[in-house]
């Protein structure tokens, strides 16, 4: 198992998120939308600027600045 951050998956890989990392406010409205340790989370595709990043996480899709991304640690 490899432990990288969100913004390193590329499309169509799978992970488990291990930390939610970030500021406070931040930190709050992304474990608010679903992203919490042990979560399941899926890399959809990429922007063509490279930001934002899309997810499928829990059934939906979640689309992710990369610098918010960057804040989270998940296992491949």
């Amino acid at each position: 198992m490899t432990v990288k951050t969100l913004n390193q998956l590329e499309p169509g890989e799978r992970a488990t998120i291990v930390k939610v990392g970030g500021e406070r406010a931040v930190r709050r409205r992304i474990l608010d939308m679903g992203v919490v340790k042990g979560a399941e989370i899926e890399a959809v595709r990429v922007a063509p600027l490279g930001d934002p990043i899309e997810f499928l996480i829990k059934g939906y899709n979640l689309s992710l600045r990369k610098s918010e991304a960057q804040q989270i640690q998940v296992e491949v």
